[in-house]
């Protein structure tokens, strides 16, 4: 029984990449055909969204009314490579992603993510990071919604990491209101260092927003810590789904 189990989990993977690569493909299409910057942020999440659907897996969205109306900072919860495209699927496409510059580095994704509206950020070399952190800065004054996965990279273990600065420099900067998420299930569907990814449920949970009044706000690093323990709490994840198991 656990063989077949098994064996249909990685028909199932199988079928996955190949919907993700067919809807990738779609998506350059699109990108690179699509003159409108706010249009190709609208198309490239459709196409987040209809992978997922495609692929038969059930996405709970709890609480997305809680994004302000006006613009904002989202930072959530970094478990999984599918933690982008999920939240690129249900967010609306004024919101652009802050992703790490190493995404430079690979042409057709950089192209891909680039014309999507994406910032990207230098993490290795101490000038390209201060100039990309002004950038963001700058960014988040002129009013334009971001999301970051401020732990910045993920492992296999359960849980939340440490959150790098950036995002909360850029909320008290801007005054923008700032929203917890939490994304639940992709650590298990596809864990670090895993090939093909299994079936299950995912979750995102967009927390109360932390608005520019809150005393928080007079200290960016009191404000990622209060970020943190509210992620933390809302996330569906414990040392007994370890995705190694």
């Amino acid at each position: 029984m656990k063989f077949v189990t098994q064996l249909l989990e990685s028909l199932w993977g199988i079928y996955a990449w190949l919907i993700f690569l067919i809807c990738t493909l779609i998506a350059l299409l699109l990108v690179t055909i699509v003159p409108v910057a706010r249009a190709r942020c609208w198309s490239t999440g459709f196409v987040c969204r209809t992978t997922f659907l495609l692929c038969g897996v059930r996405v709970s969205v709890i609480g997305r009314d809680r994004l302000p109306s006006g613009h904002a900072v989202v930072v959530a919860n970094h478990s999984s490579y599918i933690d982008g495209p999920l939240l690129k699927g249900h967010l609306p496409a004024r919101f652009s992603f802050v992703i790490k510059g190493e995404m430079r580095n690979i042409p057709i994704v950089h192209f891909l993510l680039r014309r999507a509206g994406s910032h990207f950020v230098e993490r290795f070399t101490a000038a390209g990071s201060r100039r990309d952190a002004r950038q963001i800065v700058k960014a988040a004054q002129d009013g334009q919604s971001l999301v970051f996965f401020p732990e910045g990279t993920f492992v296999r273990t359960p849980g939340v990491g440490n959150f790098r600065p950036g995002a909360f420099v850029a909320a008290t900067r801007g005054a923008m209101p700032l929203v917890p998420v939490a994304i639940s299930g992709t650590r298990r569907m596809l864990a670090a260092g895993r090939l093909l990814p299994r079936p299950g449920r995912l979750r995102i949970e967009f927390l109360p927003a932390i608005l520019p009044d809150d005393p928080v706000f007079q200290d960016h690093r009191q404000l990622a810590d209060l970020a943190r323990q509210q992620i933390r709490a809302a996330i569906r994840e414990t040392a007994s789904s370890d995705p190694c198991a």
